[in-house]
């Protein structure tokens, strides 16, 4: 469903820096794949030219067999709205609406009916057990909870493509782990395909394969069996590897 074919990103300026080279993968539909590596090693960058944030400068993406790129501004909006989902670090959430106003924005964009976004966001928020805060507002509730609201406001309207930067970078392990497993029950559930950047060895063991960048290429790949506490220490493994600073070697528990 998701196909990169020899992606490239060079940031022009005095000195070009050459943040990604000929970057080639592919993401089943139903996959739940992480990209991580070291800080300043592209990975952010990949995620931004899926997420259409960022624009290439060679190679091609390809989400559903359509390369939005080649879309013009106005189409790329309703592209991005329509098919993709967005999970941040810093949840996004706007203070000045409820958890329940932040979930149906993409909705509302797209001016649908009030029955069905009150119907959708209900539906949503069940799944994801935050209906006692959906009157709430953002400062009354907990980063937890409102990253839950935010990975909400992601489904709600069935993106092809779930997108997460550093989902749980701002929350404790607790919370950490409650995302995670909403995520992969998403994943599971209603088979979501997700692709998420992360420098947390334990939010990566809940995907199926992570796959690792060093200097701006593909370094290696590798894949969950049955055991996540085994998939956890390899990943800790590749890490270690890889180098970096401290923090994206975290060694929080499983």
């Amino acid at each position: 469903m998701l196909t990169v074919s020899k992606l490239s990103k060079t940031y022009g300026g005095k000195v070009p820096y050459q943040a990604l080279t000929d970057i080639d993968l592919s993401i089943r539909t139903g996959e739940f794949v992480g990209i991580m590596g070291p800080s300043g090693s592209g990975k952010t960058t990949l995620l931004n030219l899926v997420a259409t944030i960022d624009t290439p400068t060679s190679g091609e993406v390809l989400l559903n067999g359509e390369n939005p790129h080649h879309l013009k501004r106005s189409k790329l909006a309703l592209f991005r709205r329509r098919h993709l989902g967005f999970v941040f670090q810093d949840f996004n959430l706007l203070n000045t609406l409820t958890i329940k106003e932040n979930i149906v924005l993409p909705l509302t964009l797209d001016k649908k009916p009030l029955g069905e976004m009150e119907q959708k966001v209900m539906h949503v928020a069940k799944k994801l057990d935050i209906v006692k805060i959906l009157d709430k507002r953002t400062y009354e509730v907990s980063g937890g909870q409102m990253q839950r609201a935010a990975i909400a406001r992601a489904i709600i309207h069935q993106p092809s493509l779930l997108l997460a930067d550093e989902p749980t970078g701002n929350l404790d392990s607790k919370s950490s782990r409650d995302v995670m497993e909403t995520m992969e029950t998403i994943n599971t559930k209603d088979g979501t395909t997700m692709m998420m950047v992360t420098h947390d060895p334990q939010a990566a063991s809940y995907c199926h394969r992570v796959l690792f960048i060093k200097d701006g290429q593909l370094y290696n790949e590798i894949h969950r069996g049955e055991n996540r506490q085994t998939f956890f220490q390899q990943i800790v493994d590749v890490l270690s590897l890889l180098g970096g600073n401290d923090h994206d070697l975290s060694s929080a528990g499983i």
